[in-house]
């Protein structure tokens, strides 16, 4: 291992890409502790000392900006907003026939619905800060039972420029940080949006551990360790995981040349939704508990309606078994809708026919195109049970272990690090095969 180490290192080219790449890094992680202006720090401090965090509308966003946004920083809102408007434009490919056409059209289209992309995010960074400041200017930020009286003064200055300084300043944050990952993506090591991802939520390991051993012991920490570690293991099995369908090209004349005649697979993965289930289920479990926070009785002593009493008793707490089979639920039917959206195999068999291809023992055409959605849905019922499954155990530790919702080996944490550092580890070992005939692993 050591010695693939050096050989990296004494590859010039990767040496600078990778150098690069932890500078951007370093960048990265110092501007989620500058605060934006006019906020004041040190009440922000004490609120997350005496606080145990967030928890609802703004845990997975302070989870994916690897706790700024609580630090109210200048990358207060991380690459959310950027991860929601690409997630946004794929789901416009369905409803719009142009966004279609663009993704059909090679890379001039995909440049072009990246420029959308672009714009949507800066359009979203604008809502979500404002919101965030409107949050935090009204003591909310932290919870209505955080105890800690300076949660209702963290700004020093609520007037309208103030306000208006902090939007621009957290909204231009995101877009530096949209800069940052491509700048990752084209001169650096890997994917910069997913390795800024990477970054922030790996930031949050050493505190949550640490927080368990606190108030736990040793051997709940140890315990937790363990469990995380054959977790990580379990959750690499699984995401390298494929059905390989085998398609075989029949050969063609074209003049004096012979085209096709080769043997190649459809890989079809296990967990082909990635994490975005698991998004769009929390989200979605957000939106009771902010219903209820619209609907609280304005005169003192006044009791709030029978449903915002049942749905604070069921849908506010993760530790709730309502809760989380509505979750795991969410989870498994969010699986197969973004599965069907992102691979259509009456799309992949046209392409097989008009290029001459077939899977052995299935005709082309409509045939291939049953064919591959029946293996697309037999495999996508595990997958689905699977993301259920890992995300759920943030939720049983934070009844069991007393951690909190963020807790790292399970979720969507652990599917990105997982996920994330399996295509980094890939790149770098493809560079170096290029470079020395030799990878990472001999």
């Amino acid at each position: 291992m050591f010695q693939v180490i050096g050989r990296i290192f004494r590859t010039p080219d990767l040496r600078r890409k990778i150098a690069f790449t932890v500078a951007i890094i370093a960048i990265f992680r110092l501007g989620s502790f500058i605060p934006a202006p006019f906020v004041d720090y040190r009440n922000v401090q004490q609120c997350l000392a005496g606080s145990g965090g967030t928890q609802g509308l703004y845990e997975l966003v302070n989870l994916f900006s690897g706790g700024a946004l609580l630090q109210l920083s200048i990358f207060a809102l991380g690459i959310m907003p950027y991860i929601t408007a690409a997630i946004i434009t794929q789901l416009l490919r369905v409803v719009i026939p142009h966004f279609e056409t663009l993704h059909k059209e090679g890379q001039q289209g995909q440049a072009k619905l990246t420029q959308y992309t672009r714009y949507m995010t800066i359009g979203l960074a604008l809502l979500q800060s404002t919101t965030l400041i409107t949050v935090a200017r009204s003591g909310a930020l932290f919870g209505a039972n955080s105890g800690v009286a300076s949660c209702n003064q963290l700004l020093a200055n609520d007037s309208w420029y103030a306000i208006m300084l902090m939007v621009i300043t957290m909204t231009a944050g995101t877009g530096f940080i949209m800069w940052m990952g491509e700048m990752i993506t084209e001169r650096g090591v890997g994917n910069g949006m997913s390795l800024l991802i990477f970054v922030s939520i790996a930031a949050t390991f050493p505190g949550s551990l640490w927080a368990i051993g606190q108030s736990e012991g040793f051997e709940i920490f140890v315990g937790v360790l363990v469990v995380g570690l054959i977790i990580m293991a379990l959750v690499v099995f699984v995401e390298q995981s494929q059905r390989r369908v085998p398609v075989q090209y029949a050969k063609r004349m074209v003049g004096r040349r012979t085209f096709g005649g080769s043997n190649t697979y459809i890989p079809i993965k296990v967990n082909m939704a990635g994490v975005v289930p698991v998004i769009f289920a929390s989200s979605l479990l957000y939106l009771p508990a902010l219903l209820t926070q619209f609907n609280q009785p304005g005169a003192a002593g006044e009791q709030p309606p029978e449903w915002v009493v049942w749905i604070q008793n069921n849908f506010t707490s993760g530790d709730n078994p309502l809760y989380m089979l509505v979750y795991f639920l969410l989870i498994v039917g969010f699986t197969f809708f973004y599965v069907a959206i992102t691979f259509n195999p009456e799309e992949v068999a046209d392409n097989m026919k008009k290029y001459g291809g077939f899977i052995p023992g299935i005709r082309a055409g409509r045939p291939t195109a049953e064919y591959l959605d029946y293996v697309l849905t037999r495999i996508t019922f595990p997958g689905s049970l699977y993301l259920g499954l890992v995300a759920l155990i943030p939720l049983i530790a934070l009844a069991t272990v007393n951690a909190n919702q963020n807790f790292p080996f399970g979720g969507a944490s652990i599917l990105i690090i997982v996920g994330v550092g399996l295509d980094t580890v890939k790149q770098i070992d493809s560079q170096l095969q290029q470079r020395h005939y030799e990878g990472l692993l001999k």
